[in-house]
């Protein structure tokens, strides 16, 4: 590893950490030096740190951080962007929890690290002469959709370094960041929301934002681990909720039994709210299958419950989160173990498209989203984790269990190469209609669904919250009856207000 030391913005010191011996250099600007190293020790790893926290670097926390190539890691207790990025990000990476590894692309000067060959894919798509924070944090911005995994790491420092540095940016360069960053429409959207959330006008930032161009990033990050892959047995079980559904049940069953590496064990979750009825999947015990099937026979509705319920008997190393109306190759679960001990995976989300549907993505990344009937997650996790109850018959069940996982550090990672055909069944299924009780009440409806509501509410910032909140009521005014726009707006402040009250209701229940 290779630390350069900076302050104000100009280098201070840069130490050869094989060596324990100093780099000559002439260099001035941190952003120019880094670039510089990365050239001579392509693969190395390059680290900064801002001079007040060199005697608290902890070496071997970046070294047991660093298992893969392509990733970037930062930390710092403040970020340099203000919060009303959140206008514009609608994403799981903004609201970082600091006492775990989590995913983001918020960087900082105070500490971080990056291998030197994924740093040089940044050579002539950032602008050196901004400042060291603004051009990590664009480097994150732009390589986070493309592979390059990025994390806030509060083990690149010892627990006990005295308070960091906090350097926060300006209006203008936030501005600045948003049209190079996002399309142009967002700048239009942030200037809004300052205006109606902060009551700042401000139009000089806006206009002098005008005329910077979006950066265009090309360039991919493929997986490239860093230690000897695990190569010990591993078994994963199979949870799957059902109602209504046993032709495509037993086409998944199929499909489980042609595997190269067999289950442990499938949990089947049946549901019929019909009292005395009986199960429907009598395939189940009319033949020997290759893996152990429990099976539970239910009468009460909904998919959060089914899926803590399977959760609560699964034994094995892994957990296939599946649906029943699934369809894959023989060679899934043994790429799914694979995958998961090659890059020391916590959690995949892996690609989940119907017939005709094609895959944009062609590298691994870090998913902004959860699907329950598509993931596998590393059983050392579901001690702490459940499907939330208050999101039964409702959505936001999935996004907030993601949040959940990544609070405990596990990150979600997208694998679009791993794939399962969503069959998409036209009977059966969870979706089914349920009369909510804010259904019930009269004119004033609440706007969003209140489980949508409590998911932005507790896995969203602030600015976050208010951004959707715009976006909602820009929207929506299209595919509803009041076109007179004060009208528009008080009604929809009433749904607002009462979409917030059902929310809080469902917290506390």
């Amino acid at each position: 590893m290779i630390l350069l030391i900076h302050k104000d913005d100009l280098v201070v010191e840069i130490i050869d950490l094989k060596t324990n011996q100093i780099i000559d250099g002439t260099f001035k600007s941190p952003v120019q030096a880094l670039f510089h190293l990365s050239e001579d020790n392509k693969e190395r790893i390059i680290v900064w740190c801002h001079q007040s926290n060199k005697d608290y670097l902890n070496v071997e926390g970046i070294k047991a951080s660093f298992h893969l190539k392509n990733m970037m890691l930062s930390f710092s207790e403040n970020q340099f962007l203000p919060e009303q990025i959140g206008y514009v990000e609608d994403s799981p990476f903004l609201l970082v929890n600091k006492n775990v590894k989590y995913p983001t692309w918020l960087m900082s000067s105070n500490v971080g690290a990056i291998y030197a060959s994924q740093l040089l894919k940044f050579k002539n798509q950032v602008n050196k002469k901004e400042s060291f924070d603004f051009v990590l944090n664009s480097i994150a911005k732009l390589g986070m959709p493309n592979g390059l995994f990025c994390y806030s790491e509060p083990k690149l420092l010892f627990k006990n370094t005295p308070k960091l540095v906090n350097v926060k940016t300006s209006y203008s360069h936030l501005f600045k960041f948003v049209k190079q960053h996002y399309k142009a429409v967002w700048s239009v959207f942030l200037l809004l929301n300052f205006i109606i959330y902060d009551g700042k006008f401000l139009v000089i930032p806006f206009l002098k934002s005008i005329f910077i161009k979006k950066v265009n990033y090309a360039s991919s990050f493929d997986l490239q681990t860093l230690n000897k892959p695990e190569t010990r047995e591993s078994t994963i079980d199979v949870i799957i909720p059902t109602l209504g559904r046993k032709d495509f049940l037993h086409g998944v069953l199929l499909d489980l039994e042609k595997q190269t590496l067999l289950p442990k064990q499938v949990i089947i979750i049946e549901q019929n709210d019909v009292e005395n009825s009986k199960t429907e999947l009598d395939f189940i015990y009319n033949k020997s299958w290759p893996f152990i099937i429990i099976h539970r026979f239910i009468h009460q509705m909904g998919v959060c419950n089914a899926r803590n319920l399977a959760l609560q008997s699964v034994t094995s190393d892994f957990v296939y989160l599946a649906d029943d109306d699934n369809k894959f190759d023989a060679n899934l679960i043994e790429n799914i173990i694979q995958k998961m001990q090659t890059y020391n995976f916590g959690v995949i989300a892996m690609s989940y498209l119907q017939k005709n549907e094609v895959e944009k993505n062609k590298t691994a990344i870090q998913w902004s989203t959860f699907g329950g009937g598509s993931s596998v997650i590393d059983s050392k996790y579901l001690d702490h984790v459940s499907f939330n109850m208050a999101y039964e018959f409702g959505y936001g069940e999935d996004t907030d269990f993601g949040m959940q996982l990544r609070n405990l550090g596990a990150d979600v990672i997208y694998t679009p190469d791993i794939k399962i055909l969503h069959l998409k069944a036209p009977i059966g299924g969870f979706r089914t209609k349920f009369i909510h009780p804010w259904e019930r009440e009269g004119a004033i409806k609440p706007k969003p669904s209140p489980t949508v509501m409590l998911s932005r509410i507790t896995n969203s910032t602030k600015q976050q919250l208010q951004g959707y909140k715009t976006n909602l009521f820009i929207k929506f005014y299209k595919s509803q009856n009041i076109k007179n726009p004060l009208k528009y707006y008080s009604h929809f402040k009433k749904q607002w207000q009462k979409s917030i009250e059902w929310a809080n209701t469902l917290k506390t229940n």
